[in-house]
């Protein structure tokens, strides 16, 4: 800005912006114009008795100190006594003064618009924005002046600047403008000036994307305007992940979530928000809106794929009319209640709030009521699924009453009693009794009351005994127990069988019997799968006891066809490979079972296994033992040890030749080989793991899809891992498995492969092209924990769908 704007500054005291403008003029200040206790131009001037002139507001507040401290009424300036506190406004004086601010304002006001432009200074663009903010601030006519001055466009042209601090501060600048005033928002929304204030949403620099915020929600206030915010691409994306963003100041949040309440006034922004996880606008429109439009979003709502967030959402808005309807007499109404809450269901916090909502006696009442108005088997097997999924859904069970007194088949008293009657009795009724608690023990939320109730009443070790217990029936209710009991107090129990008394001899006693496989068998190989993998005491006796020579064994005679035809073949099977791969989670810890693993070829089983085809479990656990195997080879493999160079090559390079080593794995860049490194190179490993990324059970995909992330891990060439998959034609399975999105850890680690294969620029430039791929990784980045949201971010810039200097989820 012109040296005039500092030639008559009047430096104070005063820092305040505000204050410094007000003694900035570029027409001389009259003595007259100031005040005499402020210093400052006068814009109600007064007069006492005396003739002398003060700001009203200044002299207000000196006689009001005189009279709290007592003092006698006397004139500031003369230090005479005043007889009254009478002011009379000195309209000539004021007029002359507000003749003398317009003159100087107007003049100020053409240099600031002078100053605006890409050739000034950055202080006197800084300088300029904040006069205009002053005078918009001191007088709304102001504002009016600045709109009929075109300085609105020219402050719009100042967000192109190289500097972040006048971008920041032209942000600020455009707030105040329009605030307050539709014809100057109107004008600011002209051409592309929005869509260039939401790009602002992804800078790097905070400061820029708050200022961007605050702007976007004052122009949201103008419902004229809602559309076209909405309608710029990417605008409700951004504010509905900066509203769950952990990363943003709390003010900004807010401001976000403030600017999309007000876009709700447009049902095409509803249903954007519903499409990006904010769901509750188009709920609120189903319950209160007008018919048409409940018709309208709830046709909408039919056609969106919920999420676990939004059935939790939709639950606690009208779980209790679904289940009123449910209740009804109407079989049609019956039935899309229960369609609606079966699908609800399916997630353990949206399971809850049902519950609460009271689904659970009305739908007992549907399974078990006979006679004319009970629900055909179709119905009955969707009230079926949709308790099991209430029952899976960790709910405290001992809140809902059986009796009369309030009591539960899992109430502690009840458990116990049954506890004292186990070890006060004959071994027949303890055999019924224990089957009993194997029933309650089946369901996992009534599982936890009865561990609590074993835990309490030190019954732990009791119920281990009974594995020696020489009647058959007895051992095998005790081993079914054992095993619904395994997975809630796992470590207590393998504590118990690693001591002295030998019950875990006994029980691999009992798996390795050589006859026809029984239902006892099956449950002793269940139980051991299901103690604690990590145990390295329990792994450590089992190898000593030679326990997993005696399950490969069996193993491998149940693969070659030498035990067949017994109903318990398929849970015996899968109890075997689980206990086997025990050995699996250790090889960092213990040098015997590498070598048990590298003696038996373990890598060469499980990669048989893995064609157990109709056995999920078989298949899911033989891919985590090869994903454990695996995340060893690069530690196991050997390296290459190169020649040193002869003397004459040492003298003269010319005599050198660059040495070539081949046969080595391009993966793990050594000697490598499936039985001694574990390596997946070999055996066809990987187009078997591919294959079973098409799996419809999601843990057998997720522990594929696992096995094959360590050909992308850290410590090997991710290039050549790419290139592997890619012979193997895993890429577009791995990218199917993102867009299915069957489960949140199976969405997770997808996200994690699929920014893997990101890193090479054929495949980026392939995924960029792909709109379902886009949307994919846009919900992880909405509604995936925190991590995955960030490795989401990270392959949304790959793509180029999100600025590279974007901050939303800063990298720890």
């Amino acid at each position: 800005m012109s040296e005039s704007w500092d030639g008559s500054f009047d430096r104070g005291s005063q820092s305040d912006d505000s204050h410094q403008f007000e003694r900035m003029h570029l027409e001389p200040i009259y003595d007259a114009f100031a005040c005499p206790l402020t210093k400052q131009v006068m814009r109600d001037p007064v007069t006492l008795e005396n003739g002398q002139t003060f700001e009203r507001e200044a002299i207000e507040k000196w006689f009001k100190e005189c009279k709290q401290s007592g003092r006698k009424l006397i004139c500031p300036l003369t230090l005479k006594e005043l007889k009254s506190m009478d002011l009379n406004p000195s309209i000539a004086l004021r007029n002359t003064i507000e003749e003398w601010s317009a003159r100087n304002e107007a003049v100020q006001l053409d240099m600031a618009c002078r100053s605006l432009n890409m050739g000034s200074s950055e202080s006197d663009v800084l300088q300029a924005l904040k006069y205009i903010q002053h005078i918009c601030q001191k007088s709304r006519s102001n504002k009016h002046v600045v709109r009929n001055a075109q300085l609105i466009p020219v402050i719009v042209d100042t967000l192109k600047s190289n500097s972040r601090k006048v971008r920041c501060v032209a942000l600020e600048t455009l707030q105040i403008v329009v605030e307050e005033d539709d014809d100057n928002k109107a004008i600011l929304a002209e051409g592309d000036t929005v869509r260039t204030i939401v790009k602002f949403l992804s800078h790097e620099l905070s400061k820029e994307r708050e200022e961007a915020v605050s702007l976007l929600y004052e122009l949201s206030k103008s419902e004229a305007l809602c559309e076209k915010i909405g309608s710029v691409n990417g605008a409700i994306l951004i504010l509905v992940g900066m509203t769950s963003s952990k990363s943003e100041n709390l003010l900004t949040v807010e401001k976000a979530d403030k600017t999309l309440e007000n876009l709700e006034k447009c049902e095409n922004n509803v249903r954007q928000m519903a499409e990006n996880g904010r769901l509750q606008p188009l709920l609120t429109l189903i319950l209160e809106g007008p018919m048409e439009t409940k018709l309208s979003m709830a046709s909408f709502l039919g056609e969106l794929v919920l999420n676990n967030d939004v059935k939790v959402l939709v639950a606690r808005t009208v779980g209790v009319s679904l289940i009123t309807i449910m209740k009804s007499s109407n079989m049609k109404s019956r039935e899309a209640a229960l369609k609606a809450l079966n699908q609800v269901s399916s997630y353990e916090a949206s399971s809850k709030v049902l519950i609460e909502a009271g689904i659970l006696p009305p739908l007992v009442k549907d399974l078990f009521t006979v006679g004319a108005n009970q629900l055909p088997t179709r119905l009955k097997e969707i009230s079926a699924t949709i308790l099991a999924n209430v029952v899976n859904s960790g709910y405290d069970f001992d809140s809902i009453p059986v009796g009369p007194d309030h009591q539960t088949l899992v109430s502690e008293d009840i458990v116990h009693n049954l506890l004292h009657l186990i070890s006060n009795t004959g071994p027949a009724i303890e055999c019924k009794l224990l089957q009993v608690l194997v029933g309650l023990s089946s369901s996992e939320t009534t599982g936890l009351n009865v561990v609590a109730a074993i835990r309490s009443s030190g019954a732990t070790i009791s119920l281990v005994q009974f594995i020696e217990a020489p009647q058959k029936d007895l051992r095998l209710a005790s081993l079914k127990l054992l095993k619904n009991l395994s997975p809630y107090m796992g470590q207590e129990l393998a504590d118990a069988l690693r001591g002295t008394v030998g019950q875990l001899g006994s029980l691999i006693k009992v798996i390795s019997e050589n006859i026809a496989i029984t239902e006892e068998q099956s449950a002793a190989a269940g139980l051991l799968a299901e103690l604690p993998e990590r145990d390295l005491g329990l792994t450590r006796q089992m190898l000593d006891e030679g326990a997993f020579q005696l399950i490969i064994s069996g193993v491998v005679k149940i693969r070659q066809g030498g035990i067949r035809g017994t109903r318990f073949v398929t849970p015996f099977l899968e109890g075997l490979v689980r206990a086997l791969a025990r050995v699996t989670f250790v090889l960092v810890e213990e040098p015997d079972a590498i070598a048990l693993c590298r003696e038996h070829n373990l890598t060469a089983l499980f990669i048989e296994l893995l064609q157990s085809n109709a056995l999920d479990n078989v298949q899911m656990v033989s891919a985590t033992a090869l994903e454990n195997l695996s995340r060893e080879s690069k530690n196991l493999t050997r390296l290459p040890e190169l020649p040193t160079s002869g003397f004459c090559a040492s003298i003269f390079p010319c005599y050198s030749k660059q040495l070539v080593i081949t046969g080595l794995c391009k993966i793990h860049q050594g000697a490598c080989s499936q039985r001694e490194s574990f390596c997946l190179c070999e055996g066809q490993a990987v187009g078997k793991l591919v294959a079973l990324l098409d799996h419809t059970n999601e843990k057998v995909v997720e522990a594929a899809l696992a096995a094959l992330s360590t050909l992308l891990d850290d410590g090997v060439d991710i290039k050549q891992g790419v290139v592997l998959l890619g012979e193997a034609e895993g890429i577009r399975p791995i990218v199917d498995v993102l867009l299915e999105k069957r489960t949140d850890n199976l969405r997770n680690r997808a996200v994690w492969v699929v920014e893997r294969l990101l890193r090479t620029e054929e495949i980026a430039c392939e995924v960029a092209g792909d709109p379902n791929i886009i949307t994919a990784l846009v919900d992880a980045f909405q509604h995936a924990d925190y991590r995955t949201r960030q490795i989401a971010e990270r392959a949304l810039k790959r793509v180029d769908k999100i600025p590279n200097f974007s901050g939303i989820f800063p990298n720890p």
